[in-house]
This record gives C-alpha cells, sequence and structure tokens, in this order.
C-alpha cells in the first residue's frame, strides 16, 4: 500500500496556491468572454501547465544537481540551432520545428528555468563571502548570465533577454556582491547607452521613439481608451466596446490588463495587482526562513524578481510608460509558452520548499 507522507503536506507551500488559483480563474473568464476558441485551447495549456507542475514538483531536483550544467547546455545549444535551423515569424527567428509532429519549440522560453537552476547550481556551490562576491566571483557568474543574453538578444528577442539579464543580476544582487561593483556597472550602463542604442534593430527604435513621442502609437492609444472607458466598476460585456468591436488589439494577451480595466474598472484592476504584489511579497519572505538554502534561495528571488518585471512592463506599456513588448502577464495573457514555463518554475519551487527536509529523500513510502 502506498501513503503519501503527511510531512509533505505540512511544508507545502498553499499560500502560493491560494494566490495563483484566483489569478488563472479570472484569466479562463475573460478570455472565454473575448473568445470561446481561445479558451478551450487555453484549457488545454491549463492541463499541459499542471502536468508539468506535478512532474517538477515530484522530480527529486536536489538528487540531480549534477544534470543541471548539462541542462544549461542543452538549451545553450538550442538556441544557437536557431540561427541555423530557426524559423522565422513576423521577422523573428526564435522557434525550432519539430519534425514529424508539426509543432513547434522557442529554447528562449525553456532557458528560463534551466538559467535559474544553473545560477542556484553555481551559487550553491560557490556561495558568497561575508563582503559579498568579488570581482573574479562575479565575472565567472556574469558569463553564465551574459551568454544567453547575447543569443537570444541576436533572434531578436530582446524582451526575453532583457529579463534574463535583470532576473539574473537582481539574483546576486540579493545574494551578496560587493557594492563597488554595483557602482562601476551603472557608471558603465551610462556611458555605454548611446553605444547600446546604436546598435539596436529598427522596429526597436521604433518602439522606443513611439514611446517617448507625445502622440502614443494606435495600440496604446486604444488601450488607454479601453481602461477609461472601464471606470470604477466597469462595463458589462455588451457595452466594453473596445474590446467587444476589437478596437482594442490583442485584447487577450499583450493588453489584456486594459481588457481587464474595461470590463472590471479600477476595482479589478487594483484586486488583479493585490494578487501579484502578494505574490511577490511571499516569495521574497521565503528567503527568512531559507537563510542557509542558497539553492532555494536563488529560486524564489528569481522567480518574484521575474514576475516583478513581467507584470511591470505589460501594465506599463498599456498606459503609455514603457516600449510596446510582447511581454504577456504571468498566468493571465492567453497562451501556452509563458504559462507552462511558469508552471514549470513554481512546480520546481514547491519541490525546493516542500522536500528541504529531504525526509531520507522519500516522499512516498511503500508498506506492505
Amino acid at each position: 500500500m502506498i501513503r503519501l507522507d503527511r510531512r509533505i503536506l505540512t511544508h507545502f507551500d498553499f499560500f502560493q496556491i491560494f494566490l495563483i488559483v484566483p489569478i488563472i480563474a479570472f484569466s479562463y473568464i475573460l478570455i472565454s468572454e473575448a473568445n470561446e476558441i481561445l479558451a478551450s485551447k487555453q484549457s488545454v495549456y491549463f492541463g499541459i501547465g499542471f502536468a508539468c507542475f506535478c512532474l517538477f514538483f515530484l522530480l527529486p531536483i536536489r538528487r540531480i544537481l549534477w544534470f543541471i550544467p548539462a541542462l544549461y547546455w542543452i538549451n545553450i545549444v538550442l538556441l544557437l540551432s536557431v540561427e541555423f535551423f530557426g524559423i522565422s515569424k513576423l521577422g523573428a527567428k526564435r522557434w525550432l520545428d519539430i519534425p514529424f509532429v508539426h509543432f513547434t519549440l522557442q529554447p528562449s522560453e525553456i532557458m528560463k528555468p534551466a538559467f535559474l537552476l544553473m545560477l542556484a547550481y553555481l551559487i550553491k556551490k560557490n556561495p558568497p563571502g561575508e563582503d559579498g562576491y568579488s570581482l573574479k566571483q562575479f565575472l565567472h557568474l556574469s558569463f553564465y548570465i551574459l551568454l544567453p543574453f547575447f543569443l537570444i538578444a541576436k533572434e531578436p528577442d530582446l524582451g526575453t533577454a532583457l529579463i534574463l539579464l535583470l532576473v539574473g543580476y537582481a539574483v546576486l544582487f540579493v545574494i551578496g556582491v560587493n557594492k563597488k561593483i554595483w557602482i562601476s556597472i551603472a557608471l558603465a550602463i551610462g556611458i555605454c547607452a548611446p553605444i547600446l542604442y546604436e546598435n539596436l534593430h529598427d522596429y526597436q527604435k521604433k518602439r522606443i521613439h513611439d514611446f517617448l513621442s507625445e502622440k502614443p502609437s494606435y495600440h496604446v492609444r486604444q488601450s488607454i481608451i479601453a481602461i477609461g472607458n472601464g471606470g470604477l466598476k466597469g462595463k458589462s460585456r455588451d457595452e466594453a466596446t473596445q474590446t467587444h468591436f476589437k478596437f482594442l488589439p490583442i485584447a487577450t494577451s499583450d493588453f489584456i490588463f486594459a481588457y481587464t480595466s474595461e470590463r472590471f474598472g479600477f476595482y479589478g484592476a487594483v484586486g488583479l495587482l493585490c494578487f501579484y504584489g502578494a505574490l511577490i511579497i511571499h516569495l521574497l519572505s521565503l528567503n527568512y526562513i531559507l537563510k542557509n538554502d542558497y539553492f532555494a534561495q536563488v529560486m524564489t528571488t528569481g522567480i518574484a524578481t521575474m514576475i516583478f518585471i513581467y507584470v511591470g512592463v505589460n501594465i506599463s506599456m498599456t498606459i503609455g510608460f514603457a516600449p510596446v513588448v510582447g511581454v504577456p502577464l504571468p498566468f493571465f495573457s492567453y497562451g501556452g509558452s509563458s504559462f507552462v514555463t511558469f508552471m514549470v518554475l513554481f512546480g520546481m519551487l514547491q519541490n525546493l520548499l516542500t522536500f528541504r527536509y529531504d525526509f531520507a529523500g522519500k516522499f512516498l513510502k511503500i508498506q506492505r
């Protein structure tokens, strides 16, 4: 007879589930109203995401740490393969075609969990000293951060590349790096900013230009109108004219926050932000109970930072405070790649939290 060890339920972080499930349910309601076909597809993504969560939750991550470097370099090879065998869509080469199954793979999405795992592995193997990491150690870690950044930026997918870059250095900031290094980096960025801008692609420069211009782009104008139309309490489905008459572009994915504001008003938008804010604060607070567990600290800090960046950038672009980039709202925007990626990340995090005392390496006891 197989029974589940009760200590798993004791250490499982149910508060994460309490915060994430309402976001997913709210998302499904909105997508169903906008497009029933997309809603049925999204329900499939929910099923795949849940299966991935269970798989990575039950995977003995701490017992296979030796495999993490190989996983990281496999993903680097996949990113390199995009340059030679990648499929172009809308001017960007980001996907690999999987033969015989008519399915495409986006290596940059798979890189996100592999990237965090590699960073956690390196920091666990060589934790910082009292004054934080030295310049030599910092440069060693930076290599593993900058390598995927340049490969993804070259696709081009500057949004995803910058997210990995910011997440990586945010993790190092929390774990500990000598403050003189951060000051030097800030000065270097300020000096090199004009050179970095000149090396951007034309469409990336146009997004920045549209953002800085007095008159926002068409997408942003329609988004702002939708948000204003919602008022405090929102409009009924038939009265949400921006979404109902297709004036709001990409209403179920990139601009779903504007759609949310039009349907449920200021109160609905603030409620959604409260769930995200509580989730981020909760994840960061876990670092206090994981003081000596650098591996788990990297994962919690990395996931919290990633959610913060995704939410901040997505909402900022819908109200004209940031250039329009393809950054979805975690667990909320329509689409499978982002949803499954975050389910994988949270499955790994729950594994590290639940089984951090190891239980002699067994979470299922077999009794006869």
